[in-house]
């Protein structure tokens, strides 16, 4: 028994509230349970109940013993003075206010159903995984739809925070941020931190004007990401070395490498020196990106931005001094559609909620029509036969694996809340 659990009996009155009494045997009357808090202090705030005749207004306090108010050393705490019912799972003790009051103590368990108290110990039997895997394909279908779209939006919430804090760094340059943030997905897991921090080494008003030649934004990738810092015969790089510290010179900027970017277990076409190709490329074909991005409502219209290749040197290449035979090496849909679950669609998020708009239908809709992402967790939950028809589907359950599943909160969880209820 956890006291979460009791919060939860209180919170929903998941017990026999009529015939409710203290332990002294007053009559209890609940009129309003009070605000759960969730902070320091009693756990609901200006509850409302009548003991016997007499109408209280004043804070609940719950604990799993009535003696766990003096291991927490409430006697001490004047936060705790207004407490006008103390519910306990078990009561062992009694409580005194400073004034040698006694504090009313409702014990709960003689009055909740042994069907909530199995099911509740059922979903929190040991697990594998996570807690409800042999339950929760039980959930009602419209309670799990409702709870992932709340899930879906916690989690853009969550990814537009970083967003909002690099607005801050760059004076609210959104065309920055969406560089830097583009520019950590296209490295990837393996070069993402590398690639961000390039990014965040050139001042994106130098992107602004050197975009009119791809040259000169695959110089300056290259040279901040340390791919030209060797000495090497062929003609290109030589070329984007040379461009690399003239326009150090001309903007006075310092060589600097963050973090050395990786080729290791990459495919040729993950390879950094084409993922770089392909953002120069970008930038050089969309002047203005975050300007176009950030009204496209329609999936067809936000794929279109990234049909990107490489520049032609890297049609035949992928790494330096080494031909290979000719590719476009265009971006794959399945790397746009990263692209859009991860940068596109929170950053369209971020910017509506900056400007006080509403865009929740159109996001879900750009979800809808995206594949489903493939990974362990995705793969994880299928098993368990919650089977995911696309992007939404996946985002919301990365969320719901990340902040509930693997925090144990299950009892804030809408399909563990549904799990415990009583069926009988």
């Amino acid at each position: 028994m956890k006291e979460d659990f009791l919060h939860y009996l209180w919170k929903f009155k998941k017990f026999d509230a009529l015939n409710l009494r203290t332990f002294n045997d007053e009559e209890i009357t609940i009129i309003n349970v009070g605000q759960y808090l969730e902070l320091a202090g009693p756990d609901f705030f200006n509850a409302q109940i009548t003991i016997g005749n007499q109408k209280w207004a004043g804070n609940v306090e719950i604990h799993l013993k009535s003696s766990d108010w003096y291991v927490h050393h409430h006697e001490m705490d004047s936060a705790y003075e207004n407490v006008i019912l103390h519910v306990v799972w078990e009561h062992d003790t009694e409580i005194f206010r400073n004034n040698n009051t006694e504090i009313p103590v409702l014990e709960l368990k003689k009055y909740v159903d042994p069907a909530t108290i199995q099911n509740y110990q059922s979903l929190l039997a040991p697990k594998s995984w996570i807690f409800c895997e042999k339950q929760i394909k039980e959930v009602d279908e419209f309670v799990f739809k409702n709870w992932q779209e709340r899930l879906f939006f916690e989690r853009l919430e969550r990814k537009s925070k970083p967003i909002f804090d690099l607005l801050e760094q760059t004076s609210q340059d959104w065309e920055a941020v969406l560089f830097s943030l583009l520019a950590k997905n296209f490295g990837l897991n393996t070069n993402g931190d590398a690639f961000f921090k390039m990014a965040q080494t050139i001042p994106f008003s130098i992107i602004r004007k050197e975009c009119f030649e791809v040259e000169n934004l695959e110089a300056l990738f290259f040279g901040m990401a340390g791919l030209l810092d060797s000495e090497k015969e062929d003609t290109y790089y030589k070329d984007l070395k040379f461009r690399y510290f003239y326009l150090l010179h001309k903007y006075q900027m310092e060589h600097l490498i963050a973090e050395q970017v990786q080729f290791f277990k990459h495919r040729p076409d993950n390879f950094p020196t084409i993922r770089l190709s392909q953002l120069a490329n970008l930038y050089h074909t969309h002047q203005n990106l975050f300007s176009k991005i950030s009204t496209l409502n329609s999936l067809k219209n936000n794929v279109e931005v990234f049909q990107i290749g490489v520049s032609p040197y890297w049609e035949n290449h992928y790494q330096f001094d080494k031909e290979s035979p000719i590719k476009k090496k265009m971006l794959s849909k399945s790397f746009v559609d990263l692209l859009l679950v991860n940068t596109i669609i929170p950053l369209q998020f971020a910017f509506a909620k900056s400007q006080g708009k509403e865009i929740t239908e159109d996001l879900i809709h750009l979800l809808n029509g995206l594949n489903p992402e493939k990974n362990a967790i995705i793969d994880k939950f299928t098993s368990f036969g919650i089977v995911s028809k696309n992007a939404f589907d996946t985002q919301s359950l990365l969320q719901l694996k990340k902040e509930y599943c693997n925090k144990s909160r299950c009892l804030e969880c809408a399909l563990g809340l549904e799990l415990v209820k009583s069926k009988v």
